[in-house]
């Protein structure tokens, strides 16, 4: 095929795919199409770099050029895809810092598309004249922002209590920081963990530093003097001299409904990653494979695989072992294997001062998903062991 495989994303989903399609290709055109400047990272990094002392720079493993280089690929670095033509097979690309004496915007052909677009965070619709200070992190970017505005800062105030709103938190305990958490819901990590779970990392967390406030919903920012305040519904205040938001991410969808692709939560995907249109595929955060959108790394990894192998000509349909996460929180250690959603069942939890466990059966009595944390995480590989997978 003379046409090339074109990537759209440069992110753990974009860089995985290319890898692992080098593997089985080495000769096919390869083109890269990212939003900044392409180095590779892992963004999951992202939530517990501060801990660890990690700059911005120092968080890019390799540059666009080394990537170019080991992929033997033509990386398109600060572009964005505006329009894509399914029938034609080509996308129209805008690259703001074009080389001088070229233009802008050009036309790009695809044998084959990945879109590896990634989510946006969700923002909440605050009021107050400091409502745009709010900050996300949701790449190397962001965490530069992030890193430069914690600067002598001793007062953090995060929004959203789920898992990365709690790994941040951890992690801002290393500078000496003790963040307070903000989130509507009655404890931390409600939609992965069940009630006494969630209480058990409720109390390490806070026995480390980290405050919560549950049922508080945060209504607008403002500037003051000493920094930004934060007014709460119930009409209390906070004060904060950074605030960042963590209450999820949004699949970017825009540019393939834009294209006529199916679109749910995510980019409708088959077990192939396959769209609804010929020869484009998805990947990453932005899919969805029958209804699952799993923002996490071991689905990535899984689905980088299974897509590689289709667009070297391995027909291969994506499969989905049991795939626990290990939530970045070392103050509570923590590791999640959620059941799948909707499946009617129960949780059986035992906890003590060392560790707590907590086991998702069905209604057939089969274990389908658990919970480890503390001491109990020892038991994290026999667990997944009798999980059956999630897709098969």
């Amino acid at each position: 095929m003379n046409a090339p495989l074109v990537v759209v994303g440069s992110g753990l989903a974009g860089w995985n795919l290319a890898r692992e399609f080098r593997k089985l290709d080495k000769d096919r055109a390869l083109v890269v199409v990212s939003r900044d400047g392409g180095g590779f990272y892992s963004k999951p990094m992202l939530s517990n770099a501060i801990a660890g002392k990690k700059t911005a720079a120092t968080l890019i493993m390799k540059s666009a050029a080394q990537m170019a280089a080991e992929l033997n690929a033509t990386v398109h670095a600060h572009g964005e895809v505006e329009a894509i033509d399914t029938a034609a097979r080509t996308l129209r690309l805008l690259r703001s810092a074009a080389p001088q004496g070229q233009e802008p915007t050009e036309t790009i052909a695809y044998g084959d598309l990945v879109l590896a677009l990634g989510a946006d965070p969700i923002r909440l619709p605050l009021g107050g004249d400091a409502a745009a200070e709010v900050l996300s992190v949701n790449d190397v970017d962001d965490y530069a922002r992030f890193a430069e505005r914690l600067e002598g800062a001793r007062r953090v105030a995060l929004l959203g209590a789920g898992l990365i709103g709690c790994e941040f938190a951890n992690d801002l305990l290393a500078r000496g920081i003790e963040p307070t958490v903000f989130d509507i819901a009655d404890r931390p990590l409600g939609r992965l963990l069940p009630e006494a779970a969630a209480a058990w990392m409720r109390h390490r967390l806070e026995a480390a530093g980290v405050r919560f406030r549950f049922g508080a919903a945060v209504q607008s920012v403002e500037r003051t003097a000493q920094g930004l305040r934060l007014t709460l519904a119930d009409g209390s205040h906070v004060d904060a001299e950074v605030v960042l938001s963590a209450v999820g991410l949004r699949p970017r969808i825009g540019l393939a409904q834009a294209a006529g692709l199916a679109v749910g939560r995510g980019i409708v995907v088959d077990r192939r990653l396959a769209t609804s249109a010929p020869q484009v595929h998805a990947i990453g955060d932005c899919a969805e494979v029958q209804g699952l959108s799993l923002p996490f790394v071991l689905p990535l990894m899984a689905q980088a695989r299974a897509l590689a192998a289709n667009l070297a000509g391995q027909a291969t349909d994506l499969v989905y072992p049991a795939m626990p996460v290990t939530v970045k929180t070392p103050a509570s250690p923590t590791v999640v294997c959620p059941p799948p959603p909707g499946l009617a069942g129960a949780w059986k939890t035992e906890a003590d001062e060392a560790g707590c466990a907590a086991l998702f059966h069905d209604e057939s009595g089969a274990l389908r998903g658990f919970v480890v944390m503390g001491a109990a995480t020892a038991q994290k590989q026999g667990l997944a062991a009798r999980v059956p997978a999630l897709l098969g």
